[in-house]
């Protein structure tokens, strides 16, 4: 079993209760469970602007999925939830990006471990470093650490996780 961190987004269609439906998804992955979940943020568009607030958090999985099996398995999620890819950063229902596997380091076209930009993201850092705060993210630290050094003022704590 490798440990793993998702997280999850959405912008559109009741967002909270697509992140909640969304993690409800992650349980039932075959092989998988789900160990934890940060409470729910709301969070300002990063890239494009012009669009709706996001509802942001972090899962932390348990897998027996290989990290492609996991991104696979993901991206069937969000299609199941009618996730459309029509330009970067678009609006969307439901997002879902594996941020860490394990001590994975992986750099190929389909996925890139740790992911490239997570400790730039105070709505990725912010939740995981609720869940996790002394996990390692590659070479830029521990997650509170990060999170405590980013711009943390468009991200807003809705509710305790489960």
């Amino acid at each position: 079993m490798s440990l793993a961190y998702v997280a999850l987004g959405s912008n559109l269609e009741q967002p909270a209760d697509q992140i909640r439906a969304a993690l409800a998804a992650l349980a039932t992955l075959a092989g998988t469970r789900l160990l934890s979940q940060s409470s729910l943020y709301l969070t300002t568009p990063v890239g494009y602007l012009d669009q709706p607030d996001f509802i942001n958090a972090v899962a932390q999985l348990e897998t027996e999925l290989s990290p492609h099996q996991l991104l696979a398995a993901l991206m069937q999620i969000e299609a199941g939830f009618g996730r459309e890819r029509s330009f970067r950063n678009a609006p969307r229902v439901l997002d879902l990006d594996v941020l860490l596997y394990q001590d994975t380091v992986l750099d190929d076209p389909h996925l890139l471990l740790p992911h490239p930009r997570m400790h730039q993201r105070a709505f990725v850092m912010v939740p995981l470093a609720e869940i996790a705060p002394a996990q390692q993210v590659g070479e830029h630290g521990q997650a509170a650490a990060i999170a405590a050094a980013l711009d943390c003022s468009g991200v807003i704590r809705l509710e305790p996780s489960a």
